[in-house]
């Protein structure tokens, strides 16, 4: 079907406030009903809403005049009224001056609403209701007025309220049944009416052209109406700095409030009950799910507690129509793993993994949020572009053993410490931005708060409790797509990857029970397990704990047997150990992540060529290096051993580097081994950091860079 060549831009329409993203959808919705020839479509284009109709004059002065014709002239209100509010007009004490004005003329633009308030006061007077309605009273009102209202009524009836069978529930998009605390939408925008048009003749007012100019295409406005706007303009509310002073009243212009009503209608379509859930007659709104403070620092846990709802306002460039619209709010959901998006982390994953379709390039997020006492107001969270992102599917892994929901759940629970909540909200922050982004930092970031969550939540008798599982990381990819080549990375890496094997009993056991008290499940998952005896991680220093894990193993006869040889460090990252130059918060937080990791690839991309290190690291490298790998260095024969001594590594954690490294010559020595450069006498290692150096030796390296170390030895004679 054709269009106008150039669209009509209304510049007084743009996506936040959600008071002229709905306008614009009210524009859209007025004209395709009442003005079926025109064929109208319409777009999110630059921040601004567009129209295109082949009715349009080709010169953009006269489409714009042949709009404002449409809407001063001929423009039919929908019939907006709420008898179940008090403070709607319909009762003694509200104020009723709009409501009797449109009752009593005699325009036929208003005969509907004149239809729909005369069924409404027939309804209230059988009831004999001197008041609004209460409780189950009012749920048998509402029901009955469903039931015979005209169909005029039922669209904004469907729109407010929404009838499940068991009980009554209210869109939070029009507050709790057209009303927000004790402003009544309805009552409010009969007024607005009354400003814009003659109720007895349906002339427009005076103002209503230039107001209509300001409302459209962003005019200059004259004299706004002091009125308030309720939930929909957060900036437009007044308040404390709303003006020049201390204080400023709500200014409203009449047009943006009747035309943002007009286009909450739209949403009337979607309000159904979801089958598919458990939670029994929930409401399935267009794209409303519920608040989550992920990806917006302006956001409290407080505020999430206290926050209606969180809607998803879709925003599309393609010219589509009023039923194309209609079509997608009906759906109005988003599938993740074949389940319903049910909160804003949910909505952006299911995005990334394309779960909402239809045209739509973005999503501008709002949160109804208690604002100004006890008031809500539908405050512009974020704006979240719609792109797949296969990387977010890593985020499933987290699902493991219900971690994630567990952990959010617990995180939102009065008896959660603060560090939990703190770090879930960061966590949550991370994987939104994972949802959009799958850069080296952002998977690290995840990886560095899961592993520090779970040293916290390994502290926490309550914490266990309530999370019991670990996460499993099953995704090569965790590494594979985080590997930034840095030292710390490569070393945290090669850390995770240790297995140690007990020399009593022949167990084998990865490197994460010795640093989380943990117990392997049949399943495969691992759950806390607080009475072991193998866990030594505690937070604070890298050394310190390193020095602990190769002590802890040593005592409790546990020894460095297997890893991956093609994911060791190389030596050119060793020598942060040294001059202290390594970041140990960041390689500490990498480790506790990595150790989730199940499945590491195979081997790490080389960075570096091997880099010569200090001689007390070669002297005491081959002690520290499992027996396999000495025979496959052809270092030692298959027959012997070069044992580990407890005294060594006690040594170097009392910075008796000296002694420590005169300790390892001698068994050198005494397994035929020397090194080339001090073959008669120890080297001088008084210059080293026990404890770092210690930590240098835990960690493993890549075979390339093993042999480069191991080569300096050769076998002598005793």
């Amino acid at each position: 079907m054709l269009v106008s060549r150039q669209p009509l831009t209304l510049r007084g329409c743009a996506p936040t406030p959600i008071a002229g993203y709905l306008k614009a959808l009210g524009i859209l919705r007025l004209i395709a009903e009442q003005k079926p020839e025109w064929a109208v479509r319409g777009a999110w284009q630059d921040e601004v809403f567009t129209l295109a109709s082949p009715q349009f004059a080709p010169d953009e002065r006269t489409a714009r005049e042949q709009l404002k014709a449409f809407l001063l002239n001929d423009y039919r209100p929908t019939p907006i009224v709420a008898p179940w509010n008090g403070g709607s007009g319909f009762y003694p004490k509200d104020n009723s001056d709009a409501l009797d004005k449109i009752s009593t003329g005699g325009t036929e633009r208003l005969s509907a609403y004149r239809t729909g308030i005369g069924f409404c006061r027939e309804g209230i007077r059988r009831l004999g209701l001197t008041e609004s309605p209460k409780n189950e009273q009012k749920n048998r009102f509402l029901a009955a007025l469903r039931g015979q209202a005209p169909e005029s009524l039922l669209d904004w009836f469907d729109a407010a309220v929404l009838l499940t069978g068991d009980e009554t529930r209210y869109p939070p998009l029009l507050g709790t049944g057209g009303n927000d605390g004790r402003l009544d939408f309805t009552n409010n925008f009969m007024q607005r009416l009354c400003d814009l048009m003659d109720p007895s003749t349906g002339a427009p007012t005076l103002l209503a052209g230039d107001w209509l100019a300001a409302a459209l295409f962003g005019d200059a406005a004259p004299s706004m109406s002091r009125v308030a706007v309720g939930q929909f303009d957060p900036g437009g509310v007044g308040g404390p700095n709303a003006s020049t002073g201390f204080e400023g009243g709500s200014l409203v212009n009449p047009w943006d409030f009747v035309l943002m009503l007009e286009g909450a209608i739209l949403f009337a379509a979607a309000a159904t009950r979801r089958l598919e859930s458990s939670d029994p007659g929930i409401l399935a709104y267009p794209f409303t799910v519920r608040p989550t403070g992920a990806n917006n620092g302006g956001l409290s846990n407080l505020d999430e507690g206290q926050a209606r709802a969180e809607i998803w306002m879709p925003l599309w460039e393609r010219l589509a129509t009023v039923g194309e619209l209609k079509r997608l709010l009906s759906e109005g959901r988003v599938t993740l793993r074949a389940k319903t998006a049910r909160d804003g982390l949910g909505f952006a994953r299911a995005i990334a993994a394309l779960g909402v379709d239809r045209g739509i390039t973005a999503f501008q997020r709002y949160g109804f949020l208690m604002r100004s006492g006890k008031a809500y107001l539908a405050t512009p969270l974020s704006r979240v572009q719609v792109r797949s992102n296969p990387k977010a599917e890593l985020i499933n892994d987290l699902e493991s053993g219900s971690f994630l929901d567990r952990l959010r759940r617990f995180a939102r629970d009065d008896q959660a410490p603060a560090s939990i909540r703190s770090q879930v909200r960061r966590l949550e922050d991370a994987l939104f931005t994972l949802t959009r982004h799958s850069d080296k930092y952002t998977l690290q970031k995840t990886l560095r708060i899961t592993g520090h969550i779970c040293l916290t939540l390994s502290k926490s008798s309550k914490g266990r409790e309530a999370v019991p599982l670990l996460p499993r990381l099953k995704e090569k990819s965790w590494v594979d797509e985080a590997d930034d080549g840095s030292p710390e990375f490569r070393c945290a890496a090669a850390l995770a990857t240790l297995r140690c094997t007990n020399r009593t009993d022949h167990t084998s056991l990865p490197l994460l029970p010795f640093i989380l008290p943990v117990s392997r499940m049949k399943s495969g998952n691992w759950q806390w397990a607080p009475e072991s005896r193998l866990a030594v991680w505690r937070e604070g220093s890298l050394t310190r704990n390193l020095g602990d894990l190769a002590a802890g193993r040593q005592v409790k006869g546990f020894e460095v047997t297997g890893r991956a040889p093609g994911v060791g460090a190389g030596t050119a990252d060793l020598p942060g150990f040294f001059d202290a130059s390594l970041d140990e918060k960041r390689l500490s937080e990498l480790l506790l992540g990595l150790i989730l990791v199940d499945d590491f690839p195979k081997q790490l991309p080389r960075v570096n060529d091997p880099e010569p290190l200090p001689t007390g690291y070669l002297v005491l490298k081959p002690l520290f290096t499992p027996h396999a790998q000495l025979v496959r260095s052809r270092l030692l024969d298959p027959d012997r051993t070069l044992p580990l001594p407890g005294a060594l590594i006690a040594n170097l954690r009392a910075d008796k580097t000296r002694e420590a490294v005169e300790f390892g010559w001698q068994r050198l020595r005494a397994s035929g081994l020397s090194v080339p450069d001090s073959p008669r006498r120890v080297p001088d290692a008084s210059h080293l950091d026990g404890p770092r150096l210690l930590a240098a030796l835990s960690v493993p390296l890549n075979s390339r860079d093993l042999f480069f170390c191991l080569k300096a030895f050769r076998s002598e004679k005793a």
